[in-house]
């Protein structure tokens, strides 16, 4: 997992990132991302410690997860930030341009900024910074896995919270993505002021909801 961060060391980048996202396809809620710094001797001795097994945020178990959050917030050489783009911002930008400002300002939020950013995917305009993309990056880079645990969890908490506001909607259960539960929740209730008025399903049921 640290294959593509020996050979950014290796091209003389001193303090490394990773940055990834979670929330892109949900129906309802902000898009969020994470974005993890950590000093290389660091880094070398924690991949076969605290965050050995760590890989992409979707792969872990909600328990294990938790658990590297834990250790990626409270760990003293360990930086992390925290960056997310409004269901506004997602509909008067599109998805796309909304989830590169929330990387943007991950990185931004980062205490020290890094020399050189990992990111998941494809490439990401307006980061503070040198970046090379790698599509399936949270998968082969222990920093873009730690950035997409960042990202996931702060996520999936915010929509529990969300869940309080909205209980009708399900929220706590699937995060905002088009479930069938939510679906018909959607239909049933009407969009709410946290739903993405922008994606089909919302329009749709907004409509709906209108001529009713």
């Amino acid at each position: 997992m640290l294959e593509y961060e020996r050979q950014h060391w290796q091209a003389g980048y001193m303090l490394l990132a990773g940055v990834d996202e979670a929330g892109r396809g949900p129906l309802a809620g902000p898009v969020v991302a994470g974005a993890v710094a950590v000093p290389r001797d660091c880094l070398e001795n924690e991949s076969r410690a605290a965050l050995s097994g760590l890989t992409d945020s979707k792969k872990l178990t909600e328990r294990r997860r938790e658990a590297f959050f834990e250790v990626l917030q409270n760990h003293p050489e360990i930086m992390t930030g925290v960056g997310q783009a409004s269901v506004e911002e997602i509909d008067d930008l599109n998805i796309l341009r909304a989830t590169h400002v929330a990387m943007a300002r991950a990185v931004s939020a980062l205490p020290v900024p890094p020399d050189h950013v990992l990111v998941d995917g494809r490439p990401v305009q307006g980061l503070p910074c040198s970046s090379t993309a790698i599509v399936g990056g949270d998968g082969v880079s222990l920093l873009i896995a730690a950035a997409s645990v960042v990202a996931k969890v702060t996520r999936d908490r915010q929509m529990v919270e969300l869940d309080r506001l909205y209980p009708e909607y399900g929220l706590a259960k699937h995060k905002g993505y088009g479930s069938q539960a939510h679906m018909q929740a959607l239909f049933e209730h009407g969009p709410t002021p946290i739903h993405r008025r922008s994606f089909r399903p919302v329009r749709e049921a907004a409509a709906i909801k209108r001529s009713a």
